[in-house]
């Protein structure tokens, strides 16, 4: 069964990241029309992709046990998880290409010249540094994949074991991981990208799994204190002046984040059954169209901006105007991809690796 308040939670994620470069455009199309834009401090935007870290663990360990039962666990979990990721993934970092190609002006954020060793990285999930330096894959985006790709072959490990034993395996290794790149400071680039401290997001979603699973329910008082205390948070991380890089972002921005998803997570059945709202409805289709929607989003940003400036829009609209211009259509293109490209594509994928039937209700 899905829990629809992490659903809404998985959006609002999403919608975070996709607001923080709507933002970039916004400010890109100001300049070029002479108008003010200051983008806004209200929250920290690229904090989206902590909570989507926290959320991960979280339904990794509480729902995938489940789709891993039986003695071919490890294959069916990886099965899973590789066609639930890859397939998407794969598209839009071929479309990333070939557009850049195309057209060398219509992208940016390339870092340089790619060569062939950059770009069978990206497409193995394997960190591999640009021609600027940069630790990303061809498709920026894709770096957040890279760090889920290394907690789903850890995760994997424990299969098998007991459930607390298999949390305590997980976050001990990630732990384990980063304590021991803060102090060997690895020259390898995989092994430096993997132990970044952001990893240990992933524990806290580790652990509310196991709180929930264990049976601890917040009544409603409860659950909306720790939201606000998430919101207020994420609220003081974004007015503060700290680089929220390194041990910082976990402490700042992941312990918001798990606030949040402890109180999506933690509630009573009762809350998660009945009628929904139709915009409850609303929030949870977008929720499952998440990760559509944070890969998409940066194509549907560019084209409607160049679609401004190319028919002489852009000086007619207020900046914030056209930021929410550029917001509906990035939500319009997830909807669009999620139920017509990126469904389809999982299931064929699913049924290539993984044909025995799902034993578990389950949805991860």
């Amino acid at each position: 069964m899905k829990l629809i308040a992490i659903q809404i939670l998985r959006a609002a994620a999403a919608l975070l990241v996709v607001m923080h470069h709507a933002q970039s455009e916004a400010a890109a199309l100001a300049q070029r029309t002479g108008q003010a834009f200051a983008p806004s401090a209200l929250l920290p935007w690229a904090g989206g992709v902590d909570v989507f870290f926290v959320i991960s663990g979280f339904i990794i360990v509480h729902a995938a046990t489940a789709h891993a039962a039986g003695p071919h666990g490890r294959r069916r979990f990886l099965a899973h998880r590789i066609a639930r990721v890859v397939p998407l993934y794969w598209l839009v970092t071929a479309l990333y290409l070939a557009v850049g190609l195309a057209a060398p002006a219509a992208l940016s954020g390339a870092g340089g010249p790619l060569d062939a060793g950059s770009v069978v990285a990206a497409f193995l999930f394997w960190p591999a540094a640009r021609a600027d330096g940069a630790v990303q894959p061809v498709y920026g985006l894709g770096w957040t994949l890279n760090c889920e790709m290394a907690f789903y072959a850890l995760f994997a490990v424990g299969l098998g074991w007991g459930r607390r034993s298999r949390v305590a395996w997980l976050v001990a290794a990630l732990a384990g991981i980063v304590l021991a790149g803060a102090w060997l400071r690895p020259a390898s680039v995989p092994l430096a990208f993997w132990s970044n401290p952001v990893m240990l997001e992933f524990a806290l979603g580790a652990l509310i799994a196991l709180t929930r699973d264990e049976g601890l329910r917040l009544r409603e008082p409860a659950r909306a204190a720790l939201a606000l205390l998430g919101l207020g948070l994420l609220w003081r991380a974004a007015q503060g002046s700290a680089d929220l890089d390194g041990f910082w972002r976990p402490l700042a921005l992941g312990i918001p984040a798990a606030c949040l998803v402890a109180a999506a997570a933690l509630g009573h059945a009762r809350a998660e059954g009945g009628r929904r709202s139709s915009i409850v409805s609303a929030l949870a289709a977008l929720g499952d169209a998440s990760y559509a929607l944070y890969l998409v989003h940066p194509f549907a940003l560019r084209a409607l901006r160049e679609v401004l400036v190319r028919a002489n829009l852009a000086a007619l609209l207020d900046p914030w105007a056209a930021l929410a211009l550029m917001l509906a259509a990035s939500v319009a293109a997830a909807l669009l991809v999620h139920a017509f490209v990126e469904r389809p594509m999982t299931r064929l994928a699913r049924a290539r690796l993984d044909p025995a039937p799902d034993p578990s209700p389950k949805t991860v």
